[in-house]
């Protein structure tokens, strides 16, 4: 309640901000600092990410400083530190989704006809969820596992006929693809590649083979994917109960961050592969993503003659029901937030946890107003922005120190040629905060330059 209390002022303190900025004669903002404040309002903190919320502020902070106090301390060496990072970061992230692009080609993904061609959408996912500080195997390991969830997605819901699909999952529950041919037999090669690489990386990391587990652990997506194939082709209507249990499994999104834990912590054991063995926070990812898919293509998937939570509802119009998933979806991602945020509540190590979080900004970055997945150009800016078009190459130039000025580290009455009254702080850290207290009519009228601290509004 406290941080929705405060979610609340702060929008409200910016929306404020920005009134003014356009409507008082006796305030000026600087442009690239209305910008900013406009992003924090559109752009919810859980629909961002890290990578590219970086480049927009270093872009934004070389073209004039956001904050005159944070200004009064400028630093060149920590903007192109921070600028020669992201080159660094883009370069790496660039290195390897030509290595994922080969990969998919070799093993005939790319070409299979029906799928979503989604290799950059998948691992830019994986890029902006995964911190750079971790090798490339880990972010190829989650890449490489979403774009084969992406191929048998759409081969279970478009192509296969329920046979096929039947032997397909079969092969993948005995791992054996005799008798497997056409698109069925290309799955099944990329993904046993793919087992067999994650699978020997770990043993030669942590001396244990995880090959079982892993084979479970995509067993249990190509089962669920069976099952609403079936459904679908047979015309059968699930309890909502059969369905979010089977639709939680199917949008497989465990499959991606448990694999990732497996190398992110040493300490992660195998066996919370296992769907038994779940913390709580990794279900309130697979229940949040798969409501955040359905709220955005349950239109879609009615046409396709898909199931979907929100044309499950009996008796209720489609607002009412968007209404009830948007109410338990709100909840799901706050218990995930908490779980997240907080020690002691799961079993998992921070690096873990953080990992939940950032999938879940991406899953509402896809599926933040639209399903963005599913577009072959809503998110090509957005992955040329992270990965291929450099920064603009800008000479800095860095603020002169800021003048000491004799106000105590008391507060400072003032009143400008407008009559309005100010007090003054002064604060070793912030440079000078103005608060306007009250206006006095007065026949000159002055100007004040409005500006606030570079803040990240992570509950907006």
């Amino acid at each position: 309640m406290e941080l929705q209390d405060a979610r609340l002022l702060s929008r409200a303190l910016l929306e404020e901000y920005l009134t003014l900025g356009s409507t008082d004669d006796d305030i000026l903002m600087w442009p690239n600092l209305r910008n900013m404040i406009e992003y924090e309002l559109d752009t919810p903190w859980i629909a961002r990410m890290d990578h590219l919320d970086h480049r927009k502020w270093i872009e934004e902070s070389k073209a004039s400083p956001l904050y005159l106090g944070k200004a009064s301390f400028y630093s060149a060496d920590l903007m192109q530190l921070a600028e020669e990072h992201f080159k660094f970061v883009q370069s790496t992230y660039k290195s390897e989704l030509e290595e994922l692009t080969r990969w998919s080609k070799a093993w005939g993904l790319t070409d299979v006809g029906f799928a979503r061609e989604r290799t950059a959408y998948c691992y830019f996912a994986c890029a902006s969820s995964i911190p750079s500080s971790y090798n490339c195997d880990v972010r190829l390991i989650v890449a490489k596992s979403a774009t084969l969830i992406t191929v048998a997605d759409d081969f279970f819901d478009m192509e296969g006929v329920l046979d096929e699909l039947k032997y397909l999952t079969a092969a993948v529950q005995g791992w054996d693809d005799r008798g497997l041919k056409g698109h069925s037999k290309i799955i099944f090669n990329a993904l046993d590649n793919f087992v067999r690489d994650t699978a020997m990386k770990y043993l030669a990391q942590q001396g244990n083979d995880i090959t079982y587990n892993l084979r479970q652990l995509w067993y249990e997506a190509f089962d669920s994917w069976l099952k609403e194939a079936t459904w679908s082709k047979t015309g059968h209507i699930p309890s909502m109960a059969s369905y979010l249990q089977v639709g939680m499994i199917s949008i497989a999104v465990h499959v991606l961050v448990l694999q990732a834990a497996c190398f992110m912590d040493p300490s992660f054991p195998a066996s919370k592969l296992n769907s038994y063995k779940h913390e709580m926070i990794t279900k309130y990812l697979m229940l949040s993503t798969r409501l955040l898919n359905d709220l955005q293509s349950y239109k879609k998937e009615d046409r396709d003659g898909k199931k979907n939570l929100i044309l499950l509802y009996p008796n209720a119009k489609i607002e009412e029901s968007i209404a009830n998933v948007e109410s338990i979806l709100d909840q799901t991602k706050k218990k995930l937030l908490e779980h997240a945020l907080m020690d002691g509540l799961d079993g998992m190590s921070k690096a873990c946890k953080q990992l939940h979080l950032s999938t879940l900004k991406v899953f509402q970055m896809f599926f933040n107003s639209a399903n963005h997945f599913d577009s072959n150009t809503a998110m090509l800016d957005a992955i040329k922005k992270a990965i291929y078009i450099p920064l603009e190459d800008q000479a800095l130039k860095p603020l002169k120190p800021v003048v000491h000025h004799p106000f105590s580290e008391g507060n400072n009455l003032v009143k400008n040629p407008s009559g309005r009254s100010f007090k003054f702080g002064y604060h070793s850290r912030k440079g000078f905060i103005a608060r306007s207290m009250k206006t006095i009519s007065a026949q000159a009228r002055g100007k004040l330059i409005m500006t606030v601290p570079r803040i990240n509004f992570c509950f907006l």
